[in-house]
Parts: C-alpha cells; structure tokens; sequence
C-alpha cells in the first residue's frame, strides 16, 4: 500500500516525445523519473542531425499541426511555447503539385482559401465551410472526449455528449467518401485525403471522424518552431529536468526483474536499478516480444503479424549551396496516381512504381538550419514496411525522385549538394527497434481505433504502461504528447498519486 508522501522511483524508457511527456507528468507528480534512452540524442524521431557543413536537420517530424495541444503541455507546468521557441505561421501553408505548371498553394488566410476553392470547383467555397463545420465538431469532440482516454475499457466513452454526438463523428463512414460527399474536382479531393497519411492509412480505409485533422490543418494553421522540432525536444526536456527528471544516453533497456506481477528492477547495459513503476515508450512491440517473457507479453506474435502499419519512408537529407526559387516549406508531390502508390504500401506491399512524394525547406523560414546562400531539403518518399533497402535501390529512387523535382525547379539541383544522406527502413528499425521499421505507427483503421489498439496496460504487469505511436491515441507528435500524459496518469493512479 503506498502512501501519498511516498517517494516513488520510476522509470520512462524511451525519450520521444511520448516518453518526455511521460516524463513529465510523473515528476509533476512527485516521483523520482530516471528515463534510458538507446541514442546518444533524446527526441527519438524528432532527433536533429547537425552536419559539420552548418546544416541543422529535423530527422523525423516537420508538420507543427494542432498547436493547441502543444500549448496545454507547456500550460499544465505553467509555460507557453513562446517562453521556449517562436512559432510561426506558414503562408502558403504547403503547395500540391501536380504538374509541371499545375500547382495548388493553400493560402492561411481562411477566406482566401474559400476563394481558392470557388476558383477549381463551383459552389465547393460553401461547401467547404459545411465540411470543416463538421470538421471541428470532431476535433473538439475528439480532442476533450476521446484522445486523452486511456481506452482501457467500454466504459470510458459512457458521455452523453459523446453518445448523442456518435452519429456526427462518422465513425463507421471512410473519409474518403465523405469527403466525395463534398467535392467533385479531383485535386479537391486528393487535397483533403491528404492528410490521412499522417494516419497511415488509405482514406478509404480511415474513419471519417479524422476530417478532424483537414480542421486541424486548414482552420488551425500549419506552423513552424523556429530552430525546428529540436526546439520543441530541447523545450520539453528542459521542463522535465527543472522537475527533477535525469536522462541516461545511450543506454538501451535490456530486461526486468519482475515479482508478483510488478516489475522491481530495470536492466540497462550498464546498471540494474528498483523501480516502482515503468512507462515504455519505445517501441511497443520490441518491449512486448523482446524484452518481456512470454508469460507477462500483451501479446503474441500472431496479434502483431495481424496489425496493419502505418508506412515506413525512404528520406533523403540534403544541403544545397545555392537557393532553389521555387521551392515552398512544404511541398507536396502528387504529380503520380495516389492511389497506386497507397496500394503499393498497404495491400500490395512493394517498392513504388510511380512514387508520390514530399519534400521540406526548412531554410525557406530558417536562416539558422543552413548557411547563408544555401538549402536544407528534406525528402520523404512513403513505403511500406518491411522492405529491404539495400544502397542501390535508395540510389535508384534518389534519382527518380531527383529528376522530378529538378523538372518541377527548372533548374539542377545535384550538381550543387554539399551534404547527402539517406535514412530507410533498416536504419529505422536500427536505431528505434521500430517493428517492421515503421516510421509512423500503426495505422489508423477502424479496427485499430480507441479499444482496439494495442492496450496502455499490461495485463499481466501491475506496473507496467505504454505509451507511443502503437497505442493510444495513435501516430503522429500531438498524439505521442498525449499519449505520455495519459499513460503517466495512470501510473501516478496506480501509485496512489492522483
């Protein structure tokens, strides 16, 4: 039985942004927080990769969605983002190309976004102001009522707001028809299926409640922290120290002593040290099938056989000394047929044939992420997961994806890089245990929604709680920031803390 006053020692394994927010919270709490982390950096995906050239990359995450959950983290230890970095506001906020000479720039200002619509499709201004009507119903439906639930049980969702609104969240309608509902102009409609790639999965197999995310984007802006995601990290990481939190770098948990059904010490490479409590925030299943027996595993191997991913991503980090005019902050390649490529990720998986693509200018908003005169472009190709990503086949897509961007420029772009890296699925299940070297998750399917993800507890382990991508409430940076607080909640429950 443990008493209010108690001092608690737990541990958080893992240091994205899932495992600070846990971080976080426990300390907020009143425990003692020790977090090991595999990588020499914390951030985890949002890690930056410093090149003696005086480039500054975000490895990972580079859309700054949904700032209002950002602001209730710094809120909840008395900060705003703006005591810790300067945001700003993107505008384009990304361009869709779709040719050569065929590009749609999506304007921050909402009523020049109407006017953008009204201009491809008549009568699509109204309705797009019905669409997002709906859209941000869900998003302050789904926000208050549903993210920040630990999805442990049925009885969760038992609100009356939540129960009369059930309809109106669509949970059972694809996006991808609902959206058909509103729009008949094909670039319309890519243009709002989008976003369900951030969700890892195709818009067709995607609940339509996650038009949340088309309010998120449009209605609530796409922003950028000055310094990039590391600022975030650094911010996030300064918070959890000033309460008392340590990291340990470089040092991957390797096992646990359990008894009666609790863990009491965690292996490290370097120490063992009793615990009261344990979040994990690596990768869910790497802790489930290796560094946990079978007798106290969530699950077995056929459950994870089972689970539809979200993508993993060939990448390409590039400096280039001279300045690109055309490019944007975010560019979005839809010059090929999505939904090609989004079979050849999820139902028939293979490297793509005619590969969509996305590529961020940092340095367009930056000055700090590149020298003076030069570019930071980061390159994104989705890709299924589990593939083999041997040197030659990255080289045959640099170059596929080169020509195409060089074409769209104008103007060369190879003949000018000073800094050239590549990062696939090898390398994210290398530095990440990631299963099946996923990048985003799991994906957000109806199956894999709420309930049924893969659970926050462990149904063996007293002590035991996840958080991350691969359990509630799914991929993506707000969700991990979520996730790490709801997860910390119920730990600091278990101990008798909240």
């Amino acid at each position: 039985m443990t008493t209010p006053d108690q001092i608690h020692n737990t541990a958080v394994i893992g240091a994205g942004f899932a495992g600070l927010s846990a971080a976080a919270y426990l300390a907020k709490g009143g425990c003692k927080v020790d977090v090991f982390e595999k990588n020499a950096d914390i951030g985890g995906r949002a890690r930056q990769l410093t090149t003696p050239g005086g480039y500054t990359f975000d490895m990972g995450p580079s859309w700054y969605w949904m700032p209002d959950v950002f602001e209730n983290f710094f809120a909840d230890f008395g900060y705003k983002a703006a005591d810790f970095y300067e945001l700003k506001l993107l505008d384009p906020e990304y361009v869709m190309i779709f040719g050569k000479d065929e590009t749609i720039e999506i304007p921050a200002s909402m009523s020049e976004l109407f006017t953008l619509f009204e201009g491809i499709e008549k009568g699509s201004s109204e309705a797009l102001k019905q669409f997002l009507k709906e859209a941000a119903y869900k998003y302050r439906i789904g926000i208050n009522k549903l993210v920040y639930k630990p999805g442990l049980s049925l009885r969760e969702f038992a609100d009356v707001e939540l129960v009369k609104g059930m309809f109106r969240l669509q949970v059972f309608t694809s996006l991808s028809s609902h959206i058909r509902k509103y729009f008949k102009d094909e670039k319309l409609r890519a243009l709002m299926e989008f976003p369900a790639l951030f969700l890892g999965a195709m818009a067709e197999d995607t609940p339509a409640l996650y038009s949340l995310m088309n309010y998120a984007g449009l209605k609530l802006g796409t922003w950028y922290p000055v310094g990039g995601f590391g600022a975030v990290v650094d911010a996030m990481k300064k918070i959890a120290e000033q309460l008392g939190v340590k990291f340990y770098t470089e040092e991957p948990v390797n096992g646990f002593r359990i008894k009666n059904a609790k863990i009491k010490n965690v292996y490290s490479d370097y120490q063992s040290k009793a615990f009261d409590g344990v979040i994990a925030a690596a990768d869910y299943h790497h802790v489930d099938q290796h560094l946990l027996s079978p007798e106290y595993r969530n699950y077995g191997s056929r459950y994870w056989k089972k689970r539809v991913m979200a993508p993993s991503a060939l990448i390409f980090y590039l400096g280039a000394k001279k300045k690109i005019k055309k490019l944007r902050h975010h560019n979005l390649f839809f010059d090929e047929d999505l939904s090609t490529h989004a079979r050849e990720i999820y139902k028939d998986p293979q490297w793509p044939t005619k590969p969509l693509f996305y590529v961020c200018c940092t340095s367009k908003t930056d000055d700090q992420v590149a020298p003076a005169g030069h570019e930071n472009i980061f390159i994104l190709m989705p890709l299924a997961v589990g593939l083999n990503d041997d040197e030659d086949t990255r080289e045959k897509y640099f170059d596929i994806i080169m020509d195409r961007l060089e074409n769209y420029c104008g103007e060369g772009i190879r003949g000018y890089l000073d800094y050239k890296r590549s990062y696939c699925v090898s390398d994210f299940r290398q530095d990440y245990n990631s299963f099946g070297g996923n990048a985003y998750g799991l994906a957000n399917t109806l199956r894999q929604t709420a309930i049924l993800k893969p659970s926050l507890a462990n149904k063996k382990i007293k002590n035991l709680f996840y958080a991350g991508h691969l359990t509630v409430p799914g991929p993506g940076v707000p969700p991990a920031i979520i996730s790490g607080k709801v997860a910390a909640n119920q730990l600091l429950k278990y101990l008798g803390r909240l």
